[in-house]
């Protein structure tokens, strides 16, 4: 049992960790606020002076910003449709005894220890090149006209990137989730003649809706700010096709120089962001209770 002095010990030890953290978030949480009020670009330093609700106004009547908050969701959407159904597939397969197991589950799980922008240089040039790219050439030995991915389906080829480099994480909570599925349980269900597809709707999926779950959970809040696959394949484009909102911000901070306006974006950011957190939390996180 812990005394009172063991336990101011313990507060004393922890604070300078604890108030360090909280320089660490706080200092920059109050600057954006502080700068999202004010009207700062780099281009125009002498023109800076308070302008209230200014910035996050015009931020917020953006033709763009409909757009960018659109783009978001069917990439978050997008990416954990694909992460979540071929990380059951895939945590499913490499479960069962075949040969070379543990070599088949690193190949798996390798995309996820690449760098973002590496991975989506690999795709922009290797893969989805509309002239000599992998795609390409399967195209043209089929004899058809060569797909240009990134310039008429950007979005849909940022979520397939970003994809493929979430889905290992996905795999690897799911696979972990399935070997602690007794076996016992698969077993008596075989005997009473259940087909694999039973066993699988019945048994093995709510067995891993928890870890469903914590994926879900986990790969929202990294995904609500994926920018440099952005960056490195479409720069935001066609247009505004595949513009997030992670993306308009940095337009504004960096292509556009306006401090103000884009610590403003980043404030809505946030409040967007822990909107999504608290819907998700109320309407799956109850499966982590079970």
């Amino acid at each position: 049992m812990s005394t009172q002095a063991s336990r101011s010990a313990a507060r004393v030890m922890l604070s300078p960790a604890v108030i360090s953290l909280l320089i660490w978030m706080i200092v920059p949480l109050v600057l954006t606020l502080w700068f999202s009020f004010q009207r700062y670009n780099l281009l125009y330093p002498d023109r800076a002076g308070f302008v209230g609700f200014y910035n996050y106004t015009t931020f917020v009547a953006s033709p763009d910003f409909i757009q960018a908050i659109i783009n978001t969701l069917l990439l978050v959407a997008g990416v954990l449709l694909i992460t979540v159904i071929g990380g059951i597939l895939l945590a499913l397969l490499i479960d069962q005894p075949i040969w070379g197991q543990g070599y088949v589950r690193i190949l798996v799980i390798a995309p996820f220890f690449i760098m973002p922008p590496v991975a989506a240089l690999v795709w922009k040039n290797m893969f989805m090149n509309p002239t000599n790219g992998l795609f390409a050439e399967a195209f043209k030995a089929l004899g058809l006209t060569p797909f240009d991915f990134l310039g008429d389906a950007p979005l849909i080829s940022i979520i397939i990137i970003v994809a493929w480099q979430w889905l290992p994480f996905a795999t690897l909570i799911l696979l972990t989730a399935l070997q602690s599925l007794s076996s016992e349980e698969i077993e008596a269900a075989e005997m009473d003649g259940a087909p694999a597809h039973k066993r699988f709707w019945f048994i093995i999926l709510p067995h891993l809706s928890r870890a469903i779950t914590v994926v879900i959970l986990i790969q929202t809040i990294f995904l609500l700010g994926v920018l440099v696959e952005i960056l490195v394949t479409t720069n935001g484009g066609p247009g505004t096709a595949s513009t997030t909102l992670t993306f308009l911000v940095y337009k504004q901070s960096i292509l556009n120089s306006d401090v103000g306006k884009a610590a403003a974006g980043g404030v809505v950011a946030v409040i967007l962001a822990n909107i999504v957190a608290v819907f998700l939390m109320r309407a799956i996180g109850k499966n982590l209770d079970a």
